[in-house]
């Protein structure tokens, strides 16, 4: 679940790198503060980042994250040790159904063999909300390019699988049963609140 390169892009300290990312968060902050969420899982959590602005913002009472990298998981038990951060995986969650207010799921569908079946199971363990992010395509890969990163592979991340544009994310999303709610583009990304249900 969690890209190898998700530390490194967190502590770069390339000013332009830093901005972007905390432009992303202030952006998905915005988004999930008014739903009022108690219980929130970051699913593809790494090193717990994510979960660390949400406990900083204020937003939720519980907070627990799941990822698939023992690594990851390591470093963030060691950086973040109040933070819950367990192993598990997208596809057998280990959860009742229902069991969170709010999952995340940033970052990580752009990276699975099968993303129609990480959905199912995010529906299955969520009782009103997701919130994905994947890289807005093909701007994503081109800025990529334009900086000089992954040349070989034109500016595609060699860890990416899928590709969508901000449009083929939230169709793929209503295409397996959630309801739309916002869509933003912090760039390079595309984030969407969605809910279950159409």
């Amino acid at each position: 679940m969690a890209d190898t390169t998700n530390f490194q892009k967190h502590v770069n300290k390339n000013p332009i790198q830093k901005f972007l990312i905390n432009y992303f968060y202030s952006v998905m902050i915005n988004l999930i503060k008014p739903l009022k969420s108690e219980k929130i899982l970051d699913v593809g959590a790494g090193e717990g980042f994510s979960l660390v602005k949400l406990k900083r913002n204020q937003i939720g009472k519980f907070h627990e994250g799941v990822d698939n990298s023992k690594d990851a998981l390591k470093l963030g038990k060691k950086m973040y040790p109040k933070i819950n951060l367990k192993l598990g995986s997208i596809y057998e969650l280990p959860y009742k159904e229902n069991s969170f207010d709010l999952l995340l799921c940033t970052e990580v569908l752009e990276h699975l063999d099968d993303p129609k079946k990480a959905v199912k199971e995010l529906k299955r363990v969520t009782s009103k909300y997701i919130v994905f992010s994947t890289p807005n395509e093909p701007l994503f890969t081109i800025a990529n390019f334009l900086r000089g990163k992954y040349l070989k592979t034109f500016g595609n991340h060699p860890e990416h699988i899928n590709h969508w544009s901000s449009g083929g994310l939230k169709k793929f999303l209503r295409q397996n049963g959630l309801k739309v709610v916002c869509v933003k583009t912090p760039f390079p990304w595309t984030l969407i609140l969605a809910k279950k249900g159409r």
